[in-house]
């Protein structure tokens, strides 16, 4: 037997700052896909040349192994281990594609945005910003300018002035944009600073948002420290976007440019959570050495189990210090997920009510707009309508995976055990019984009503709710002693009701109009003389009718940036480099 590599396999060497007992070591697939192996197995793969047989390997491996490993120990671990993982080619020729890992919250459709070419180029350009004593005055000018933004000048301020101009919320995603691109040559450059290769940049759809990232798989073949700087290299070009930002607003005034600094120290947040893939994972995994921490879950579960803490401890692997922040993720992160699959199941029908009323109404809109020749108009509104489709599509896909996934994890859990899979059975069907009856009897949560359009170029043709103006009643003469032995007058004499912000206090007859207390939902009401019933001088009371047109709101906006960490390279040992960025 002559084994052979398959084409285009790199070997990293061993994996640096690991968190297993065991040392590991990494291998690299032509398609980018990253295995983690243990020693054995990586010194008979880089003894595997094309030209020696599985006899001259064995002596080769036995040498620098310091065990005797035999022939048939290597045809073994050829045709059981290697060839199954896409390492070398079987021996009878042909065979199926290599396996490939599916992470569920992982980034799915990459499209390349920057080949490998132009980010290394660009990635050289920039690496001089992550040296030391840049850093350090980067970090001493994030701290000036955050007690600045938020203790003097107010971060919110800029915020609300910007609403108010739909020119200036379309710049506001430009440069939101622009600082998810800089967020990835983050990556990207400390990749390259640290010693490592950085791959190309690209799209695709991280859960339910448009996504960017970064591959930086051969980060994994430094130290832990240049991980670590890569992992940390994204947010760190956030903070220079920021600064940057704020200087344009010292020479300019324009309050556009803070306003995108408070929303990027929301994405900065973001991106340091923990729980899914994005930076916050990757950077809690290195200081670990765990580069999958949700392939731990299980067995960290099972370690809770009477009877199978040994067997879990076993498939763990991991030194205590690693196996402490691993269990610790697990305890926080898995009850967060579970509440938020409850908090989405209960709300369901509010969820699909609110958005199919949305997409109804934006459709329709858009529609009429083309109807009217508003060309201009139509294809914004396009626009406006692949945004709502997007997360739309992204939760029902999402959610044909997750269940997907379930029905087979319970499949395979359950296989040989006909009672268990029986309540298993019955614990779903009751859980689908309660939510149904909740469901159809009304007791989830109500959609909210119809709001106004916060940008209003984006959904042309969507009328904005009236809302009902909040009245109370106010009598001009002093109130009886005795309400209820008040004679009733005619419709036609009955005092008229004022607005709640209107005084309630009569003013003379002779005054000019009362003052209108200006809201974004009532339109400008005047006064007129009301007789009063007593036969006194008529005094002046506030009425107004419902506005005929739909009010103008001021624009919002909330953004929700969301980052995709896994290249297309990734495996079931390894998900991917910490790659980020999104929009």
């Amino acid at each position: 037997m002559v084994p052979q590599l398959c084409e285009g396999l790199e070997l990293l060497g061993e994996y640096q700052g690991s968190g297993s007992v065991v040392r590991k070591f990494l291998l690299r697939r032509g398609d980018g896909q990253v295995i983690q192996v243990s020693q054995l197995l990586y010194l008979v793969a880089g003894s595997v040349d094309g030209a020696r047989d599985a006899e001259a390997i064995s002596h080769r491996v036995s040498g620098r192994y310091g065990q005797e490993v035999s022939a048939e120990d290597v045809v073994f671990l050829v045709e059981r281990k290697l060839t199954p993982m896409g390492v070398t080619l079987p021996s009878a020729g042909g065979g199926g594609a290599a396996p490939r890992s599916d992470l569920l919250l992982a980034l799915k459709g990459h499209r390349v945005v920057f080949g490998e070419r132009w980010v290394a180029r660009i990635a050289a350009a920039l690496r001089w910003l992550h040296s030391p004593l840049i850093v350090a005055l980067v970090l001493v000018a994030a701290v000036v300018m955050d007690g600045w933004l938020f203790g003097v000048h107010g971060g919110i301020t800029a915020v609300l002035q910007v609403l108010e101009q739909p020119l200036w919320m379309l710049v506001l995603f430009v440069l939101t944009v622009a600082s998810l691109v800089f967020h990835e040559f983050g990556h990207a450059s400390a990749c390259h600073y640290s010693g490592a290769v950085p791959g190309k940049i690209g799209c695709g759809i991280f859960l339910i948002w448009p996504s960017m990232y970064t591959d930086v798989t051969d980060v994994y073949r430094v130290g832990r420290a240049g991980r670590l700087r890569t992992g940390l290299g994204g947010v760190y070009f956030n903070v220079i976007f920021m600064l940057v930002l704020t200087g344009l607003y010292l020479v300019t005034g324009q309050p556009l440019f803070l306003a995108a600094v408070y929303l990027a120290h929301f994405e900065v947040l973001e991106q340091l959570m923990p729980l899914v893939r994005l930076d916050g994972y990757y950077i809690l995994g290195d200081l670990a050495g765990v580069p999958d921490l949700y392939g731990k879950v299980k067995p960290i579960l099972m370690s809770l189990l009477p009877g199978r803490r040994r067997e879990a401890a076993a498939l763990l692997g991991l030194k205590r210090s690693a196996r402490t922040v691993v269990t610790v993720w697990v305890a926080v992160m898995v009850p967060l997920l579970l509440a938020e699959v409850g908090y989405v199941l209960w709300n369901l029908p509010r969820l699909v009510a609110t958005a199919a009323r949305a997409l109804a109404a934006q459709v329709s809109g858009t529609f009429e707009a083309f109807a009217d020749l508003q060309v201009w108009a139509g294809l914004v509104g396009v626009v406006g309508t692949l945004m709502l489709l997007c997360p739309m599509a992204g939760g029902c896909y999402l959610a044909g995976r997750i269940l997907v996934r379930v029905w087979r994890a319970g499949l395979r859990a359950t296989e040989g055990r006909p009672v268990m899979r029986l309540a298993v059975a019955g614990a779903v069907v009751a859980v689908c019984a309660v939510l149904g009856v909740a469901w159809v009897r009304g007791l989830t949560p109500k959609p909210l009503p119809a709001a106004a359009p916060v940008t209003p170029v984006l959904q042309p043709g969507v009328p904005a709710p009236h809302p009902a103006p909040t009245t109370s009643t106010a009598s001009p003469s002093p109130t009886p002693s005795h309400p209820s032995r008040r004679p009733a007058l005619p419709p036609s004499r009955r005092p008229a009701t004022v607005p709640s912000s209107a005084a309630s206090s009569p003013a003379p007859a002779s005054s000019s109009p009362a003052t209108v207390s200006r809201t974004p939902s009532a339109s400008p009401t005047r006064t007129h003389p009301t007789p009063d019933p007593s036969g006194s001088s008529p005094t002046p009371s506030v009425t107004g009718t419902p506005p005929t047109g739909s009010p103008s709101p001021s624009p919002s906006t909330s953004t929700s940036p969301t980052r995709s960490p896994s290249p297309s390279g990734t495996s079931p040992s390894l998900p991917g480099p910490p790659g980020r960025g999104g929009t």
